[in-house]
């Protein structure tokens, strides 16, 4: 699996850096911002894809003396460096594009766009955005749909390809109108579909961003995930006895980190403790690929009672 998921980040990572030559290649023969944009996400689709092959080799590996919570949480950071990296672009277009709309608003006269460049670009940036996302969708499906880098390098193969063909399709209509309707714009026609892109993704960037924080901050699971980890933790009380007092759930990257609060009722030997908390760990992995359980023996939830806490 790990195998197979470094060789599609690779073909990712090689398919991302020629978009981005293409881009930065198209935008300086044809005066276009949109592309350039373009180009650019392409770039850190590129440093994406090289960070994200070396997370995914080492992020299933168990805790060691480096990190004794093992590497889970460096999924989680690429995801929030991802987006994070896209938002900052995505204010940076916002912020080039509106600089162009209002010196032409004050007199300016904005470089004139060149179309042949764009119509090569175009075609050839809408098949790869298509091959990569087909490609990144197939091997998540193939290693389990546990890799939240394939996950997400799938999506961002997929809004690339959306943004590509919007661009066009923006672009496109102020070549056709721009001696109609659209005459009063077609200057600055490049810098309006920059805008209409950027408020088109931001809101998908800032919501990957927050779940990346989310996992890096520890907040709790999904309820679905919650709900998953309780039915999966069931038959290991029904077979051993005792109660659970409390269970959370926090997910980081393709892992998930279960605590368990149980009690037993009665004396109980470490090796009967290990015998449960095995069995607990392979019946959540058989609903929750990847995920590791924590049993805590206690009479309590997750909190002390207030009457008992000195602290």
């Amino acid at each position: 699996m790990k195998r197979i998921e470094s060789r599609a980040l690779v073909i990712g990572m090689w398919g991302n850096l020629f978009m981005a030559a293409a881009g930065i290649a198209a935008a300086i023969l044809s005066n276009s911002i949109a592309v350039m944009t373009d180009g650019l996400f392409s770039l850190i689709g590129f440093t994406a894809a090289f960070l994200g092959r070396r997370i995914s080799q080492k992020v299933e590996a168990g805790p060691d003396r480096l990190r004794p919570m093992g590497y889970a949480a460096d999924e989680a950071l690429f995801t929030t460096f991802r987006a994070l990296s896209l938002l900052g672009l995505v204010l940076f277009a916002v912020a080039t594009a509106s600089m162009n709309i209002y010196d032409y608003l004050s007199g300016g006269t904005p470089p004139q766009l060149v179309y042949a460049p764009l119509l090569i670009y175009f075609a050839v940036i809408g098949v790869t955005c298509f091959l990569l996302w087909a490609l990144h969708r197939h091997t998540w499906s193939r290693t389990g749909k546990s890799s939240d880098i394939l996950r997400l390098e799938a999506k961002a193969s997929m809004f690339d390809g959306i943004i590509t063909a919007a661009a066009a399709a923006g672009l496109g209509a102020v070549y056709v109108f721009r001696d109609g309707f659209l005459g009063p714009i077609a200057p600055i026609g490049d810098s309006i579909v920059v805008l209409l892109l950027c408020l088109f993704v931001v809101g998908q960037y800032r919501r990957d961003l927050m779940a990346g924080m989310g996992e890096l901050a520890g907040v709790t699971a999904s309820p679905a995930t919650l709900a998953t980890a309780r039915r999966a933790i069931r038959p290991a009380i029904a077979e051993y006895g005792g109660t659970l007092t409390d269970l959370s759930v926090i997910k980081q990257g393709r892992s998930h980190f279960v605590t368990a609060y149980y009690d037993p009722g009665t004396a109980i030997t470490a090796a009967r403790i290990d015998d449960i908390n095995l069995r607990m760990i392979a019946d959540m992995r058989a609903d929750l690929p990847g995920a590791d359980v924590l049993l805590i023996i206690s009479e309590h939830p997750r909190r002390w009672p207030d009457d008992i806490n000195p602290f």
